[in-house]
Formats: structure tokens, C-alpha cells, sequence
């Protein structure tokens, strides 16, 4: 998900809950696995490790995931 602020497109990182609560936004200028792995750490820092992680299909999720070492908890779509 994207969101322009002053004109420009910006990318929307977040962490919902199984509830649907928002536990963590993030806004970044790329949409790579160095800003995937920041988010993630910082994400688990505060919140632990989650049994399943749902996320798109993008490959810089799958990447952070790997160097983390949660790749297998993973599951994407929906």
C-alpha cells in the first residue's frame, strides 16, 4: 500500500494483530529487504515473535524473514 505525502509516494508498512488492531505503522520512501528487516526487528523487539506471519507476496518480506529466521511461519495472500 502506498500514501503520497507532499506529492510524493510513500509506502505504508503495517503489523495488524489477528483482531485487526494496528500494533505498528511505518512510512518509507523504498520497498526493500533493508526496510523490511527494520521493520520486522522493530516490530518483534516490541511485540515478540508471532506464531504466523501473513504478508504479500513481495520477496524482500521473505528475505528478512530468512535472515531473522522465521521464513518458515510465513504464509502469504489474504
Amino acid at each position: 500500500m502506498f500514501v503520497k505525502i507532499n506529492g510524493e509516494r510513500h509506502y505504508l508498512w503495517r503489523a495488524i494483530d489477528q483482531e485487526g488492531v494496528v500494533l505498528e505503522s511505518f512510512v518509507t520512501k523504498t520497498r526493500d529487504k533493508k526496510v523490511a528487516l527494520k521493520f520486522l526487528k522493530k516490530t518483534m523487539k516490541r511485540y515478540g515473535r508471532p506464531h504466523i506471519l501473513v504478508t504479500d507476496k513481495l520477496r524482500s518480506y521473505g528475505a528478512a524473514l530468512r535472515e531473522v529466521g522465521a521464513a518458515d511461519r510465513q504464509e502469504t495472500g489474504r
